[in-house]
């Protein structure tokens, strides 16, 4: 690494033109980063199985400013074409979603999710692969929406690279850029907590597009017209559902109700139904009546994670239970639940509903509990665009299981169940229930399987119970099972443990009454890793890549090297290496960050807005240092980078989970967040240098998407060692000097 000593003068320049130039600096990054996350939540919810690589969107919006930056002084107008570009982007979404919905023959191929998948999407084995006329791999999917999103952003990556071209103080137009973006991401975190729909993000970034076209003299009726009528299209698809079906936009998904048939779905995929607990949905009541029927007494306090539109709560409160603190992330479903549940659970006085995430639930309430329950916790989404956990991730892993049993009162119980699909993740779970509880959970399929095997494929409903589970299994010893009708009504006053019960007037035949009894787990040779805080990839077979991420990667990574042969300067790539290894860096300790305070303040779309915000907060104090101080010495600045990464590495993610304010809170911003700032030193400066604004700029944000790519290696490290990633390119970055020449450079 060389000592580069990097002298400052200040440089204030009144003229109009400049201060013009850096409105526009500040309206570009405001536009770039609302549109990008009103791409990233519209195409999740309308391209059928999206919702599970939104990563991809991101590094495709990245790929398209960086190529727009590197053809900033082309004269081919790219935000001109945005204007057809998007209503064919937006046209194919909808054509692609049409089709799926209307043609049972047609099959999107996650991953082989019917065989043995090396990772499980929810969702996706509703439509049998196998069974389809035609299947299209999802790698294809996502290349084809990966190329669209690229081609909408070259035009505002032109943009940017011509006002940075125009600007005489790098620093000073850098800091106005991310400012708009700071403006662009708190404007969305309004729109989203406001519930608004997409015709309100679509707009406001078409009016930013429209003024940037009329600055430009590129505004014509035709193009406005392409942009009304593009969010005319989003305006009407979204209103478009039958009479019967209510649309509502969360903070993560499109939510659609059938009021008729009270089901619940989002982003394409079904969700949840809301059921009438006294004629159906015996599940919601069955821990209930083991515990009664294994001479246990109603429970007092139980807490419900996962509450959804309140089917759990309704069961739960039909068994007699004295209080219920119910958790759900998503503000929309329980509101659904109170408006449209047959049994109204959420108005009944005995329950508190809690709007948050609920691994942080655990770790901030100080209230003990007879019974937690994770109610078909799966979330149908990722945690967030930058990484490639998903929303519940954080509530299964060993640590999770630690803070469930730390509200426990003694002989207290934890359930969990779901339609786990795969017979290595109930293992996995049961697994890591035994080592956190210290003796084997009960585990429980409907339908009843004497075994049930790592190997086994499409899993069925599954119920592990752990905790104080002494009275459960003696009961099971001494009967042969426990019988459960399938309308709860039956059940009562009828003790499920012994023979089988009779049939009872208004059962429809002996499928009525559900043997339910402990099925034995038969385990492989193949050894299961545990998931954890620095590893929480339940769904995640073993630590590796998987083969469809692989193939997603090298399919964009071919059509992004294309796109960018394509519009560079000659039509070769040459790309600044400092700057590019810089992006690709920042990007994965942007990740480490996002992932760590996620798991200290909650997995809410709250707390990663604020993160995302931070960040760039950070940014802005590096740019003020650089523009204040005299003389930035890079040599300390990467030294001090170096050591905050290492810091980093070695404190684990879950160390800052208890203890006083300032460690539990200060702590991990610091630890997270600091790094930023010396990161942000070293490109201020090295931007400040530079010859080719636009390129440089582009060049970074080249780097970014291989960081987007790397990513992935966390599925393979874990996100802690996922930094000695970036510790890499940072390394990779000391090998150019600023500018590309002279190791000292003057502000201009």
């Amino acid at each position: 690494m060389s000592s580069e000593s990097i002298s400052i003068d200040a440089y204030n320049v009144d003229d109009a033109e400049v201060r013009t130039n850096r409105i526009h600096l500040f309206l570009i990054g405001f536009l770039i980063l609302f549109f990008e996350l009103a791409c990233i939540r519209w195409f999740s919810a309308y391209v059928i199985f999206l919702q599970f690589f939104t990563n991809i969107v991101l590094i495709a919006a990245f790929l398209g400013m960086s190529i727009g930056c590197v053809c900033a002084r082309k004269e081919t107008n790219w935000l001109a074409r945005f204007t057809w570009l998007t209503p064919i982007s937006i046209g194919l979404a909808l054509g692609v979603n049409a089709v799926y919905r209307s043609f049972a023959g047609f099959s999107i191929d996650v991953g082989g999710q019917r065989d043995a998948p090396q990772v499980v999407f929810f969702g996706t084995e509703y439509r049998d692969v196998d069974l389809a006329s035609f299947a299209i791999p999802m790698e294809v999917i996502a290349g084809l929406f990966f190329v669209l999103v690229v081609l909408m952003f070259i035009g505002a990556g032109q943009v940017l690279g011509r006002c940075f071209d125009r600007d005489p103080n790098r620093v000073k137009a850098y800091t106005s850029n991310i400012l708009g973006s700071l403006a662009g991401i708190l404007c969305f975190a309004l729109a989203s907590f406001a519930q608004t729909p997409p015709i309100v993000w679509f707009a406001v970034s078409f009016v930013a597009v429209a003024y940037f076209l009329k600055q430009e003299r590129q505004l014509s009726l035709v193009r406005v017209a392409l942009l009304a009528a593009t969010a005319f299209l989003v305006f009407v698809v979204d209103l478009t559902i039958s009479k019967d079906h209510s649309s509502y936009w969360s903070p993560y998904y499109r939510v659609v109700l059938d009021e008729k048939t009270k089901r619940i779905n989002v982003n394409t995929l079904s969700f949840q139904g809301m059921r009438p607990v006294d004629s159906s949905g015996p599940i919601y009541s069955l821990i209930h009546l083991l515990e009664r029927d294994a001479g246990g007494a109603p429970f007092e306090d139980v807490l419900i994670i996962g509450s959804g539109a309140g089917n759990d709560v309704a069961g739960a409160l039909r068994q007699g239970v004295g209080h219920i603190d119910a958790v759900e992330i998503d503000p929309v479903i329980p509101q659904i639940g109170m408006a449209h549940h047959p049994a109204r659970p959420y108005q009944d006085p005995r329950v508190d509903l809690h709007l948050n995430d609920g691994r942080n639930f655990l770790r901030e309430t100080d209230k003990k509990y007879d019974l937690v329950v994770y109610a078909l916790v799966d979330s149908l989404i990722l945690h967030s665009s930058v990484s490639s956990i998903r929303l519940e991730s954080f509530l299964f892993t060993e640590e999770a299981f630690e803070d469930v049993r730390s509200v426990l009162k003694p002989g207290g119980r934890f359930v969990a169940y779901n339609f786990f699909r795969q017979g290595w993740i109930v293992h996995r779970i049961a697994s890591m229930l035994e080592n956190v509880f210290g003796t084997d959970p009960v585990v429980i399929s409907l339908t009843h399987k004497d075994t049930i095997r790592d190997t086994d494929s499409a899993q069925g409903f599954t119920v592990l119970i752990a905790g104080g589970n002494e009275a459960l299994t003696k009961a099971f010893e001494e009967n042969d099972a426990f019988w459960l009708n399938r309308q709860p009504s039956m059940n009562d006053g009828v003790n499920g443990f012994g023979e089988r019960p009779p049939e009872l007037a208004g059962a429809e035949g002996p499928d009525e009454w559900l043997r339910i009894a402990p099925s034995t787990l038969v385990a492989s040779s193949q050894e299961l890793g545990a998931a954890s805080d620095n590893w929480p990839f339940l769904y995640l077979r073993d630590k590796t890549v998987p083969w469809l991420y692989v193939k997603g990667v090298l399919l964009m990574t071919v059509l992004g090297l294309a796109l960018l042969t394509w519009q560079a300067p000659g039509h070769r790539i040459s790309l600044n290496g400092r700057m590019f290894f810089l992006g690709a860096a920042f990007l994965l300790v942007e990740t480490k960050a996002v992932v760590q305070l996620a798991l200290v303040f909650g997995s809410t779309w709250i707390v990663n807005s604020l993160v995302f915000a931070a960040i760039l907060v950070m940014i802005l104090a590096a740019n003020l240092y650089v523009l204040r101080v005299k003389e930035v010495n890079l040599k300390w600045h990467y030294a001090l980078l170096f050591a905050g990464l290492a810091l980093h590495i070695f404190v684990p993610l879950d160390a800052f989970l208890a203890g006083n304010f300032l460690w539990r809170y200060v702590g991990p911003c610091a630890l997270a967040l600091g790094p930023m700032f010396f990161a942000g030193v070293i490109f201020a400066v090295s931007f400040r240098a530079s010859k080719e604004p636009d390129r440089d700029f582009g060049a970074n944000i080249a780097g970014a998407v291989v960081g987007g790519f790397a990513e992935y290696l966390s599925m393979l490290l874990g996100f802690q060692y996922l930094l000695l990633v970036a510790m890499l390119f940072y390394g990779l970055s000391t090998l150019w000097r600023t500018g590309g020449s002279a190791a000292t450079a003057n502000a201009r």
